[in-house]
């Protein structure tokens, strides 16, 4: 299959879809009746979806429009459709993490995003593809489906929030949920054209997510562009008394009134270590170099920066965050939570063994024994204990890189989009896909991804900016004037734009 080349589309915004609702020139039923029959055509190939959710949908749309007909005020993005990751909870409706353990799971309450997602009246598409458990950066750990990637079928979306990545990518809806742990939102951004990121550990609420590893789990937006991108978290982000890690409301949430202010010039720095990775694909190098030279025209400054700790970071979160799965993933034994064998177990041990051998994939299974042993007795300080003296090194060291810049940047992956089955046999080469979004979990800053430029076969390439903690508003600042710069918003694979459209 041809390899899709690039197009900018002059496509609806969310906010711009929302403006319409308001104003009554469309409804939101009829924007929900579009939006599913672009799912029918599109999601054969594409595959993002677990279920849908159209009864719920078509509640709140009509909700909408019965505001919009006796005059009453709309929240933002109200009428607007969303897709949600499934590993975060929706009232009535399956959570199965892509995992066969949770077959027949039904959710008996929503997760504290989706109260405010529902709150502001956004009807609920559907529920997501993800790579197990929210392990893996491919779509290819899923216990159902591999999800495609709407530029080239034959390559990945990312992972793990895959098929929220897909959704917004194929343009099926303008908006998605995933969540990220070590990337799994910002890596199948810039693999997919779009704009990513994950907000400040503490800052969105975790109830009702799936714990994968409970000091580094964020929900995080997808979105076509940045206003979006800023207008969902803005929905999502504040304190929640339910979440004992959620932060305290300090800093002003309003991101869509302060993104369009231009930010003062800024030093951005260039960390050193992602210039000197192997692996790194040439065009991905040649692409953030142009933007560079983008970004000094605009009137910032660039400086280089170093945190040697980095390169320890793969290994401290694959330590850490297996160890937290490890715990996280105990409770799916059959008994609590967890699909039980068909078969006859003579006691609890044969029980737990059956359900978790049936029920887990190979991923999840290497995961929760890397875990389980980096926690045992006499190996609990060289790994573990190690593995947080890394990840306290590596804070400190990114303190002293923003006491020196504003922003840090680097590529969000060090190569474009892979094909299936490319990486499989090589956990390792796997898991170096997240080797420069992984330090963000580890400290807990913010990170956005967005897109940069496109390699030979016109796939998108993603720049990540950070910022310190409860810095989004810089960061989206700084990403809506490169996007204003660059025009590379609201892309959508040439092969998915009918022949009518326009492109630029």
């Amino acid at each position: 299959m041809a390899t899709a080349t690039h197009h900018t589309v002059l496509s609806e915004t969310a906010l711009g879809l929302h403006q319409q609702i308001v104003a009554g020139t469309r409804s939101a039923a009829s924007v929900l009746e579009e939006t599913y029959a672009t799912l029918a055509q599109r999601e054969p190939e594409v595959q993002a979806f677990l279920s849908l959710t159209r009864p719920l949908a078509e509640a709140t749309a009509a909700e909408v429009d019965r505001r919009v007909a006796a005059g009453e005020p709309l929240p933002l993005l109200a009428g607007v459709p969303i897709a949600i990751k499934d590993n975060i909870n929706v009232t009535g409706y399956p959570t199965t993490c892509a995992s066969r353990i949770l077959q027949g799971y039904v959710s008996p309450y929503n997760a504290t995003v989706i109260e405010r997602t529902q709150a502001h009246l956004m009807p609920i598409v559907g529920k997501t593809n993800l790579d197990e458990f929210a392990m893996g950066s491919s779509s290819e750990n899923s216990a159902f489906q591999p999800t495609r990637n709407p530029w080239d079928p034959e390559r990945v979306p990312g992972g793990s929030s895959s098929g929220s990545a897909a959704a917004v990518s194929a343009g099926i809806v303008p908006l998605s949920l995933g969540s990220d742990t070590g990337g799994s939102v910002r890596q199948p951004a810039a693999l997919c054209g779009l704009v990513g990121i994950k907000p400040t550990y503490g800052l969105v609420s975790r109830y009702g997510l799936v714990a994968y590893g409970s000091s580094l789990d964020q929900v995080s937006p997808f979105a076509r562009n940045v206003a979006d991108a800023a207008a969902l978290l803005q929905i999502i982000a504040g304190h929640d008394p339910l979440d004992a890690t959620s932060l305290p409301d300090e800093a002003p949430l309003a991101y869509v009134n302060q993104i369009n202010v231009a930010p003062q010039p800024l030093t951005i720095g260039i960390i050193e270590q992602f210039e000197q990775t192997s692996g790194m694909q040439a065009e991905v190098q040649e692409a953030i170099r142009q933007t560079l030279q983008t970004l000094e025209a605009m009137g910032h400054r660039t400086v280089r920066v170093s945190i040697p700790s980095i390169e320890k970071a793969i290994a401290a979160y694959y330590i850490l965050a297996t160890a937290e799965a490890s715990s996280n993933l105990a409770r799916y034994d059959g008994v609590r939570y967890g699909r039980r064998p068909e078969t006859n177990v003579r006691d609890v041990y044969e029980l737990f063994r059956e359900t978790r051998a049936a029920g887990f994939g190979p991923e999840v299974k290497r995961r929760i024994m890397l875990g389980t042993f980096a926690l045992s007795a006499g190996y609990y300080d060289a790994f573990y204990g190690k593995g947080q003296k890394a990840r306290a090194l590596l804070w400190q060291e990114f303190s002293t890189a923003f006491a020196q810049a504003d922003v840090l940047v680097c590529p969000t992956t060090p190569t474009t989009a892979f094909r299936f089955g490319e990486k499989t046999a090589d956990p390792v080469s796997m898991y170096l896909s997240d080797i420069a979004t992984i330090p963000a979990n580890l400290t807990g800053i913010p990170a956005l991804s967005v897109p940069c430029g496109f390699d030979h076969a016109g796939l998108p390439i993603g720049l990540q900016l950070m910022a310190p903690h409860r810095a989004e508003s810089q960061l989206f600042r700084l990403a809506q004037q490169l996007e204003t710069q660059t025009g590379l918003a609201n892309l959508l694979p040439a092969r998915l734009i009918p022949t009518t459209a326009a492109t630029v």
